[in-house]
C-alpha cells in the first residue's frame, strides 16, 4: 500500500456517471487532489455507442478510468425490464473495458454491486464467498451483468496485463440522493414519507415487505474516499468489499429514520411486498488492510445530514448513486424499502449491529 501526496496531480482521470451521486463526490475528491478530470454526461459520451468511448477517449487520453455509470434502479424496476438492465451494464462496461486497453489506459476502476452476492451469502459477505451461488431473484441480472466485468477485468489482466480492479459498494445514502419516489432506494424513500408524513399529520406510513431483512448502509462521502483511495493504492487482481461493516434491520431503519424526521405516527409494513435479499451486510476487513480504508461517519449522523439536506432541496431530484437511473414508467413505484412487520408506533431506539 503506497500513498504520495502528489500522486494525483495533474492526473488525467475519466470518471463515467461522474454527474450521478456516488460520482459527483469522487469527482470532487479527485479535483481537490488536483486531478484533471473528464466527467461527460451520457449525451456526452453514450456507454452503449462504441464509437461514442473511443472519442471520448481519444480527446481525454485518460491515465485512469473509474466507471461508475450504471443502469439501476428498484425491486420494481428490476422485475419489469430485466433484460435492459442486463443488457446496458454488460454493454456499458465491456465496451468500456476494451476500450481502455485499446487506448493504454494504465488503471481502470470498476464499481461492482453487494447484489451480485448469492442470495444466502453468509454473513458478513466475504469476497471469497462471490461465485458461491446465484444471486437474489429479483436483482439477478443487475447483479450477474456486473459481476461479468470483474471476469473481464481478471482475463484482461491475465492477457493483456490490464490494471484492473473491482469494488463492491454496499447501498449508499447521503445528501444529493435521489428521493422521487418512484425512483429512490430505501433510504431516502423513507425519508420523504417520513418527512411529508409529519407535514400532514398522516397517522401511518407504509413500508414494503416483512422489516426482518437487514441491510448495510455506507455514507456516500464515505463511498467516495474509498474509490479515490483504491484508485490510488490498490492494484490487486482480487475484488474488495466497500462498506461500514455493520447491518440494520429495515424495521428498525423506519423507526429510526422517522424519530430523526421527527414522525410521530404508526408503521405499517406490509408483508405481501418483496423483502429483497435476506440478509446484507459485508466483510470490510481487505479494504482496510489493502489501502486503509475505514468508514468514519456515524450512522445516525449521516441520516441526520440526509434529512437535513432533503428537507432544504426536496424541490431537485438527483441521480443515483453511480449514474443516471433509468426512468421510471407511468404509474410505477419503486420499492420503499427491501423489507419491513404488521404495525409499529415510533418510540423505540433501533441499533446498528456490528
Amino acid at each position: 500500500m503506497t500513498s504520495s501526496p502528489t500522486f494525483w496531480t495533474r492526473r488525467r482521470v475519466l470518471v463515467t456517471g461522474g454527474t450521478g451521486f456516488l460520482g459527483g463526490y469522487v469527482v470532487e475528491r479527485l479535483r481537490e487532489g488536483g486531478a484533471d478530470v473528464a466527467a461527460p454526461a451520457r449525451a456526452e459520451c453514450d456507454l452503449l455507442d462504441v464509437g461514442a468511448i473511443d472519442r471520448t477517449l481519444a480527446a481525454v487520453r485518460p491515465q485512469m478510468i473509474v466507471h461508475l455509470a450504471a443502469t439501476v434502479g428498484g425491486i420494481g424496476a428490476n422485475q419489469r425490464e430485466p433484460g435492459r438492465f442486463f443488457f446496458e451494464n454488460v454493454m456499458m462496461g465491456v465496451q468500456l473495458i476494451e476500450a481502455a486497453r485499446a487506448h493504454g489506459v494504465e488503471k481502470i476502476v470498476v464499481a461492482g454491486t453487494v447484489c451480485a452476492y448469492p442470495k444466502h451469502t453468509p454473513v458478513p459477505f466475504h469476497e471469497k464467498n462471490l461465485w458461491d451461488g446465484y444471486p437474489e431473484e429479483t436483482n439477478a441480472p443487475y447483479g450477474i451483468a456486473k459481476k461479468a466485468l470483474l471476469v473481464q477485468l481478471q482475463a484482461y489482466r491475465q492477457q493483456y496485463g490490464l490494471n484492473g480492479i473491482f469494488l463492491i459498494p454496499v447501498n449508499l445514502y447521503g445528501p444529493r440522493d435521489t428521493f422521487d419516489p418512484a425512483r429512490s432506494h430505501v433510504i431516502p424513500a423513507l425519508i420523504r414519507k417520513m418527512v411529508e408524513a409529519r407535514r400532514t399529520n398522516a397517522p401511518t406510513v407504509e413500508v414494503w415487505g416483512t422489516g426482518k431483512a437487514s441491510r448495510e448502509f455506507l455514507y456516500v462521502e464515505d463511498c467516495a474516499r474509498a474509490v479515490v483511495m483504491a484508485a490510488e493504492r490498490y492494484d490487486a487482481p482480487d475484488p474488495v468489499n466497500i462498506g461500514a461493516g455493520a447491518e440494520i434491520t429495515i424495521a428498525d431503519l423506519a423507526v429510526l429514520i422517522a424519530r430523526l424526521s421527527r414522525y410521530e405516527g404508526t408503521l405499517t409494513f406490509n408483508a405481501a411486498l418483496p423483502d429483497g435479499q435476506p440478509r446484507r451486510s459485508l466483510d470490510v476487513s481487505r479494504a482496510a488492510q489493502a489501502f486503509g480504508f475505514r468508514a468514519s461517519t456515524p450512522f445516525e449522523e449521516g441520516l441526520r445530514r440526509t434529512i437535513e439536506w432533503f428537507e432544504r432541496h426536496e424541490a431537485g431530484e438527483s441521480e443515483n448513486e453511480f449514474g443516471p437511473r433509468t426512468e421510471p414508467r407511468k404509474g410505477e413505484h419503486a420499492s420503499v424499502a427491501e423489507g419491513a412487520v404488521s404495525n409499529r408506533r415510533v418510540s423505540s431506539s433501533p441499533s446498528v449491529s456490528s
